[in-house]
């Protein structure tokens, strides 16, 4: 039985710290069915965003007609769109690869692995132990429990990077972050796109007036549901048909598509790797569970990434490697810190968020609530951007910024000095002292504070 100083399981975030046990002269031993870069390369973050950018510049010359442009669109390639978005993940595929060939104390096992004792695995045909484990081992799509699925064909996040041919209707079944950025970019392609959502309104996890927000602006362009349960599904000529009730009224509706898309979130791969057998232990919704250090409880074995639980981020994921890689290999204690951990959702209007939300911070915190719409600043009024706006939630006697919170173009960047200002403490002079552009979209994250009023 061959044996390591160190097993990584999987090829994403994973690979930083194999990167560095190898760089440390440590025998090392990476594991992944492949193909290689994980989930955000191969079917999450990266290829999707490739797809939704071309999708923004077709909404932005639809829509161009408010700032007294007309404008006309000749056509679409679907079929190059995605091949462009399959070439580039190819050929960072093959980056990987020829870095993992040039590294000596490196094995790669490209299989299956599964825990069968003592930080040992049974991958390929053979055992092998690891004196320290890091799992690193993603997720993947999870699938509901609703009639009549196993009967007809669908697509997940995953499947549906592989069509060819953009299907001219489609339902998708999640209102998640998931499902709102593929709904804007089907819908942008010209599908006729409908949207199902359980709960009581789209993307949950953030502030209800920038859902309601997303709600009306892709109730423009496509039939957007909430309140809405599943009954059943079915095939009919060549269609898909989804039967689901509203849960406040009672009323029944069908809903009939060339395709099925399931957007329901995503769940650890921890189980197939059979975690149990070396004594790690999960949480009932199958997230592998780590202490403040990342470290499982098996001492020797760390967890990250999509595998311990959400936010599902590649960036929260890269941070937990850079300091698993500390902990693990250096014997530091380095604790992971969420607080100023942001994410972005590329529907459209954008949205990006960080900190916690006004409903939260309530919780165990006196705060002032600060709103600006993008309209209030003058690159704003430039862009007739109406509907858009900053949100700040502020603790009242520190000063400290506790949540800042956006939903309109170019949100995900414009958050970025938000979450500088708060990974160093988060006072609000943080922003304010800055000196920002004028005019400025940069503008809108100090004129939401100042719109704060001190009690």
């Amino acid at each position: 039985m061959k044996t390591y100083d160190l097993i990584v399981i999987g090829s994403g975030s994973g690979m930083i710290v194999s990167d560095e046990a190898v760089a440390q002269g440590l025998r090392v031993a990476l594991i992944d069915k492949g193909p290689l870069g994980g989930t955000c390369l191969n079917v999450g973050c990266i290829p999707s965003k490739m797809l939704i950018y071309p999708a923004d510049r077709l909404m932005e010359i639809r829509e161009a007609r408010k700032l007294g442009i007309e404008a006309e669109i000749k056509g679409v390639g679907f079929l190059s769109i995605m091949q462009r978005m399959r070439r580039n993940r190819q050929k960072e595929r093959s980056h990987i690869r020829g870095d993992i060939k040039e590294q000596q104390k490196l094995d790669y096992y490209k299989a299956e692995a599964r825990f069968v004792g003592d930080c040992t695995l049974e991958v390929a045909g053979q055992r092998i132990k690891g004196e320290k484990v890091l799992i690193a081992s993603g997720s993947r799509p999870s699938i509901p429990s609703i009639k009549g699925l196993d009967k007809v064909n669908y697509l997940t996040n995953e499947t549906v990077l592989e069509l060819r041919e953009r299907p001219d209707s489609l339902v998708i079944i999640g209102g998640g972050y998931i499902g709102v950025e593929y709904g804007h970019f089907f819908a942008a392609m010209g599908a006729k796109v409908a949207i199902l959502e359980m709960g009581d309104r789209l993307v949950p996890s953030e502030e209800p007036e920038i859902s309601r927000l997303l709600e009306r602006a892709l109730g423009k362009r496509m039939e957007v549901r909430v309140n809405t349960r599943l009954e059943g599904i079915e095939r009919s000529e060549g269609a898909v048909v989804v039967v689901a009730r509203n849960v406040k009224n009672g009323r029944r509706s069908r809903f009939v598509a060339q395709d099925l898309m399931l957007a329901a979130g995503r769940r650890s791969n921890a189980d197939l790797l059979r975690v149990e057998n070396t004594g790690v232990e999960t949480d009932g919704n199958g997230f592998i569970k780590v202490n403040e250090y990342l470290q499982t409880s098996k001492k020797n074995i760390f967890a990250i990434g999509d595998a311990i639980g959400v936010p599902m981020l590649r960036h929260k994921a890269n941070m937990e490697a850079l300091l698993v890689a500390q902990n693990m290999l250096n014997g530091e204690k380095l604790k992971a810190d969420y607080s100023a951990m942001p994410h972005a959702i590329y529907s459209r209007p954008q949205i990006a968020s960080v900190g916690l939300t006004e409903e939260k911070a309530r919780r165990n915190h006196d705060v002032l609530v600060g709103k600006v719409k993008y309209f209030a600043v003058a690159k704003g009024q430039a862009m007739m951007e109406k509907e858009g706006f900053a949100k700040v939630i502020v603790e009242n006697g520190s000063q400290r910024i506790l949540g800042f919170h956006m939903v309109g173009p170019y949100a995900p960047e414009l958050i970025q000095e938000v979450v500088n200002a708060m990974s160093s403490g988060g006072h609000i002079k943080e922003i304010n002292e800055g000196v920002h552009i004028h005019p400025s979209l940069s503008e809108l994250a100090p004129f939401t504070i100042s719109s704060l009023e001190w009690e």
